[in-house]
């Protein structure tokens, strides 16, 4: 899919450092799409009294709210704002956090390229958490940041600069991938060079283009 890495050997000498988003780009997002937009519902019709589509409505409207805002995945907030306890819900369904095909041969190969890694995640402390428990990916970066460390999320540039203020990187020699492009757009105000929109997210969902012009990846073994 991706036609713009003709040179796999020439691309990766241009490149000292590799940002990497969690959800959708390194774990299939069919565990969060199932979590809040099945279960939740649910659990929120059950406690309310409401159909599941008017939970669902209701809750739709209070995520379009948070979106693109640090609340977007803070757990304790929606645990205040919902009243149900948010973490105890992701744990009863952790069986279903999976990682996509070919990440950790992905973070094999970095390793072996000697490229700087960093897990740079929108996730919230005790989601970070759980996922790491269940995948164990951790070891394999350098760095794992969440917004909630920079106090900004990706979608906002200035967490980038923040970023290179925290990790050194030199924006011109690093690259980023995420499954969801305002943060791409953001990397790219900030001056990150290379940009990779990671287009399969959820398994159960075909890929998407991408809609700002990104290169695009299905799958990490496109980079190896």
């Amino acid at each position: 899919m991706n036609r713009a890495i003709p040179d796999k050997k020439a691309f990766w000498s241009q490149i000292d450092w590799v940002l990497l988003d969690m959800d959708g780009t390194l774990l299939d997002k069919y565990f969060d799409d199932y979590f809040w937009e099945t279960l939740v519902p649910q659990k929120y019709a059950e406690k309310y009294g409401l159909s599941v589509q008017e939970a669902k409505e209701e809750l739709m409207r209070f995520y379009r709210r948070e979106e693109g805002t640090l609340n977007w995945t803070d757990l304790d907030f929606w645990s205040k704002k919902l009243n149900l306890d948010i973490p105890a819900l992701k744990e009863q369904i952790k069986h279903l956090i999976s990682v996509h095909p070919y990440v950790e041969d992905f973070l094999c190969f970095l390793r072996q390229q000697q490229k700087k890694t960093a897990l740079v995640t929108n996730a919230h402390y005790k989601s970070l958490a759980l996922k790491m428990r269940q995948t164990r990916l951790d070891h394999h970066f350098d760095h794992i940041i969440c917004a909630f460390d920079i106090g900004l999320p990706k979608e906002d540039k200035e967490f980038w600069f923040k970023l290179q203020q925290r990790l050194k990187f030199d924006p011109n020699r690093t690259l980023f991938i995420d499954d969801s492009e305002p943060p791409l757009l953001a990397a790219k105000e900030a001056g990150i060079k290379y940009l990779f929109f990671k287009s399969k997210a959820n398994s159960k969902l075909p890929p998407k283009l991408p809609l700002n012009g990104f290169k695009s990846i299905s799958s990490f073994k496109e980079l190896m």
